[in-house]
């Protein structure tokens, strides 16, 4: 079996399993939209939406994001069959890998629906800058999803379970968060896609190490 059909295959097995429960999917987008309906309740009057949608839209996908990361070896620690996945024939780096196509999928379904939802609740017209939006949101969401996804396995193993994975995620994902946070902020203010063509550089880069340093000491950390 290649490497990529290795990929697929992890991928798939926690895709269709999320789709026969829809247990972290549902708990995403219900965790995400009551935050966004909090903070359309809770914002002041006074204060202009638009000024401060962009930190808004990426508190909520991370936390979401983490909602759901924290579940992401849920399945295999609570049945104690991630000693079994890891005695078949896969490669260590094809098996992080599947799993970070399935999470990322998982939070990008989320982004696609929460996104709208802040464009409707605080009346922002985010159609005209749409492509440049998809940009920051995707590489954003993979540099994400590719370091949690690493810690999420660290916690699994930790008596702390999910609540060490904030501890341990959040210094890191620092830079992501300014980078996706500037970026969005000034696309919704209507500033072209030039303007941020440096932050987009800056979150690819990050998200390439991600996934290369990851790939490299899943194994290490999985098999500890």
């Amino acid at each position: 079996m290649t490497f990529v059909r290795q990929v697929l295959t992890v991928a798939s097995k926690d895709l269709v399993l999320e789709l026969r429960s829809r247990e972290r999917l549902v708990s995403m987008l219900t965790f995400a939209l009551l935050i966004a309906v909090v903070f359309s309740f809770a914002l002041d009057p006074t204060v202009r939406s638009r000024d401060i949608a962009g930190a808004m839209i990426w508190i909520t996908i991370f936390f979401a994001g983490m909602l759901g990361l924290g579940r992401s070896f849920g399945l295999e620690r609570e049945q104690d069959t991630l000693t079994g996945v890891l005695l078949a024939p896969i490669d260590r780096g094809a098996f992080y890998l599947g799993k970070v196509t399935a999470n990322l999928v998982l939070l990008l379904i989320v982004d696609i629906v929460l996104v709208p939802v802040y464009g409707l609740f605080f009346q922002i017209d985010l159609w005209g800058q749409i492509g440049g939006l998809a940009v920051v949101v995707g590489l954003a969401s993979a540099g994400f999803v590719a370091l949690g996804t690493l810690f999420s396995a660290m916690a699994a193993h930790s008596r702390l379970g999910e609540s060490l994975l904030p501890i341990l995620l959040l210094p890191l994902l620092i830079p992501v968060v300014f980078f996706s946070a500037r970026s969005t902020q000034l696309l919704i203010t209507g500033r072209p896609i030039s303007d941020v063509a440096g932050s987009i550089r800056v979150l690819l880069a990050f998200d390439l190490i991600f996934l290369i340093v990851c790939t490299m000491v899943f194994e290490s950390v999985v098999e500890e």
